[in-house]
């Protein structure tokens, strides 16, 4: 591990305040029925003039009601930060994170004693990205304003990370991150080689399970990982995005069953029992206490991914209000509204509001 300080960004001039109504001026959409129904806020939050979203891959709420976003940052961006908090009204309050930029991927919020951390996820930089990010292929806990405190960076030295008869490294690309009740740390080699590794919290390895496959036990793209308390005995839950499935493993690796429901299921958040999973195919969706669906929330109708990558590169007038693109994360607030960021090129922060 290694430990290292940032400073933050306060206070840019000039917000951006992006659109609170559709393009005509009417209603907001409603999405959901019954006691799930919700209004939309698209493109919700005052971004400053100075950053342009990249693509929106994950958001959290604090305990003081703040709003967290980390994106990869756009093209013609100014400042380079690549995580944007804002209030619980959607002010802008700080943004830092350069070292992200173009890497940005999962987070997750933690309050541990009287304090609050981020733990983020770094994806592996494309070689031809230049300049190379400061921090790539790791886990990093921060505090709220940006000061890492420390990091994983690459794979742990065992034998299944080990070149195969090529001579080539299998990759370690992590995409997420729980955290247990006794603070080990789980991060989902995602989009690497479909692994869950285990460290303590100090960052020392106990374990891998997992691994590339389709039976019970065997991961595809483990895209997200969340640590699921509502029966008493905590579980792991991991978004199995391509192999379109949820599955529940113990804490010590153990496959137990598979949730349906989802097509590409992406992450996870919950609220008084009920879990929102955000789903790359054009939906995000509720899932009961015993993981039943609930409701396909602003569904694209989407039969397959190939129906959304060309919408997904395209400015925001090409998108039907109430429905989403390629929801990446989502969490609720303490009010249980949610909201929820897509991978989208322009980046898009959507607030579904229970009504």
């Amino acid at each position: 591990m290694q430990s290292n300080r940032r400073t933050f960004v306060t206070g840019l001039a000039a917000p951006l305040i992006l659109g609170a109504q559709n393009k005509s001026g009417s209603a907001k959409p409603v999405v959901g029925q019954g006691a799930f129904t919700y209004e939309v806020t698209h493109d919700w939050g005052e971004l400053p003039a100075g950053i342009l979203y990249g693509n929106t891959h994950g958001v959290v709420e604090d305990t003081q009601g703040n709003i967290y976003v980390h994106h990869t940052v756009g093209k013609a961006s100014e400042l380079h930060d690549s995580m944007v908090v804002f209030d619980a009204k959607g002010k802008f309050v700080r943004s830092w994170g350069k070292e992200f930029k173009g890497v940005a991927h999962g987070l997750t919020i933690r309050k541990e004693g009287s304090d609050e951390f981020l733990y983020l996820t770094a994806n592996a930089a494309s070689p031809k990205a230049d300049p190379q990010p400061d921090i790539q292929a790791a886990l990093v806990k921060a505090t709220p304003k940006g000061e890492i405190v420390w990091k994983i960076a690459g794979p742990p030295d065992i034998e299944e990370y080990k070149p195969g008869p090529d001579g080539k490294a299998k990759p370690f690309n992590p995409t997420n991150v729980a955290i247990a009740p006794n603070d080990d740390v789980y991060v989902a080699d995602g989009y690497g080689s479909s692994y869950i590794n285990q460290y303590t919290k100090h960052g020392k390895y106990i374990r891998t399970f997992g691994g590339k496959g389709k039976e019970l036990g065997q991961l595809s793209t483990p895209h997200g990982i969340w640590l699921d308390t509502r029966s008493g005995s905590p579980l792991l839950m991991i978004a199995d995005r391509s192999n379109n499935r949820i599955q529940r493993f113990t804490l010590e690796g153990k496959a137990i069953d598979i949730v349906g429901g989802t097509t590409m299921p992406c992450h996870f958040d919950a609220h008084n029992g009920i879990v929102v999973v955000p789903d790359l195919q054009g939906k995000v969706t509720l899932l009961d206490k015993s993981n039943q669906v609930i409701e396909h929330l602003g569904d694209a109708g989407a039969s397959s991914m190939d129906d959304l990558r060309g919408l997904r590169t395209q400015t925001r007038d090409h998108f039907i209000p109430g429905k989403f693109v390629c929801p990446h994360s989502a969490c609720f607030d303490h009010n249980g509204n949610i909201f929820v960021v897509e991978w989208v090129e322009v980046g898009r922060v959507s607030k579904l509001r229970k009504v």
